[in-house]
């Protein structure tokens, strides 16, 4: 059986499911059809903490599912942007898990993604999954990974 770490990129998968569909993600249907052929050794959900009710009843969740949830908060700049991003933490828990595991399933959009998957498959024989709105999923990362599943319906709440 292949063991597995699962990186979620939380924002990008709200965002891009939402714009796409108009939904969720389904996190449990997700951890269950990993589960049945594959040994999950770490799973981490990064996220941004509002500290809003809502928020924090989806944090739970995912723990409850088996997701180690990080959180950075969220900083409003006196510009009226936001920031709150996660791609550097991604990146070193990534490198830290691969030697480990058979494959490294990453659940984001973003193509900054592509240099470190094409790194972890080169130097660790690691097979590297990607999930993602295929309309909203950079074709780099798509090039970069073993194997790209689009999230479409049969994903989502």
């Amino acid at each position: 059986m292949n063991k597995v770490a699962i990186f979620v990129d939380v924002q990008n998968i709200y965002y891009t499911t939402r714009h796409t569909f108009g939904r969720q993600f389904n996190y449990r249907y997700f951890w269950q059809h990993i589960q049945a052929d594959k040994q999950i050794s770490e799973a981490f959900a990064y996220a941004i903490d509002r500290g809003d009710e809502q928020q924090r009843k989806f944090q739970s969740a995912l723990r409850h599912i088996g997701f180690e949830v990080k959180l950075k908060p969220f900083i409003q700049r006196a510009d009226g942007s936001a920031k709150g991003d996660w791609d550097v933490g991604i990146t070193i828990d990534i490198l830290e898990a691969a030697p480990h595991v058979d494959e490294i399933i990453l659940l984001s959009g973003d193509g900054d993604f592509d240099r470190l998957l094409s790194k972890v498959r080169q130097d660790h024989n690691c097979k590297a999954c990607v999930y993602g709105v295929l309309n909203l999923t950079a074709n780099s990362l798509i090039n970069a990974s073993s194997e790209f599943i689009d999230i479409d319906e049969k994903w989502l709440m």
